[in-house]
């Protein structure tokens, strides 16, 4: 094992190194411009090093980060981790081969340590400026694999990243049509769609994923609101630089 120091306009990062065997060349001359983030739903940050690592698991991730902002390197990023599984964001089918894959210690169940979001946003800075990842492609498991996958969850602060040029956020949906008016489940899948959903006809599914990550503490059906937020990031951040339309 190893360890080093990385110093960024972010927090100092304390990095150790410990290699995992669940990894593999990028398919097909791939480069990383996609960053996933998960939780590892595990009771701590040393069960889930020892599960990323293990190679009966065939699991695994290129960075996974303690509730105390150690940061725990297990595979190059150059290497194709296998932390994705199936799913697909836009045109990627193959997204490990396309990823930066970043676990959070984490049960999915509690909020998310204030040191671990620190060296999450400093680790993520020199990810994304290695390889001219621009914040967009900043997601979550929860939003390539719809339904089969929920983390990093709701507890997850997305809007901090934001702010920090690290991802994205829709535009405030003042004005939006009210909630009590009818709103097209079509016009909201297009809108999916264009910034990067894998398109489906479960109009439910749709709404609940679009919600975990933009508006976690709402529910009832679909309103004016979700639509405005979705056409908002649909327009301004097309996926694989599709034209969109309202």
């Amino acid at each position: 094992m190893g360890s080093g120091t990385i110093h960024s306009g972010f927090p100092e990062l304390k990095l150790t190194a410990r290699s995992s065997p669940n990894c593999g060349p990028r398919r097909d001359g791939a480069r990383p411009d996609i960053v996933v983030i998960h939780y590892t739903a595990m009771q701590t940050a040393a069960a889930a090093a020892d599960t990323l690592c293990n190679p009966e698991t065939e699991v695994s991730a290129h960075y996974l980060i303690a509730e105390d902002g150690a940061v725990l390197t297990l595979v190059a990023e150059e290497m194709r981790a296998w932390h994705a599984g199936a799913g697909q964001w836009g045109e990627v089918t193959d997204v490990n081969s396309r990823s930066i894959g970043i676990e959070l210690a984490n049960t999915g169940l509690a909020p998310f340590a204030a040191a671990q979001m620190d060296a999450l946003t400093g680790l993520l800075d020199g990810v994304c400026a290695r390889w001219a990842i621009p914040p967009e492609r900043v997601i979550g498991h929860s939003d390539m694999a719809p339904g089969r996958k929920i983390d990093p969850g709701a507890r997850f602060d997305w809007r901090r990243l934001a702010l920090s040029g690290l991802s994205v956020w829709p535009a405030s949906a003042t004005g939006a049509p009210s909630s009590d008016k009818p709103v097209s489940e079509a016009a909201f899948a297009s809108q999916m769609a264009a910034f990067g959903y894998r398109a489906t006809a479960d109009a439910e599914l749709l709404l609940k994923t679009f919600r975990l990550r933009f508006r976690p503490r709402h529910d009832g059906p679909l309103d004016g609101v979700d639509l405005a937020m979705i056409t908002d990031l649909a327009r301004r951040f097309p996926v694989d630089g599709a034209a969109t339309s309202a």
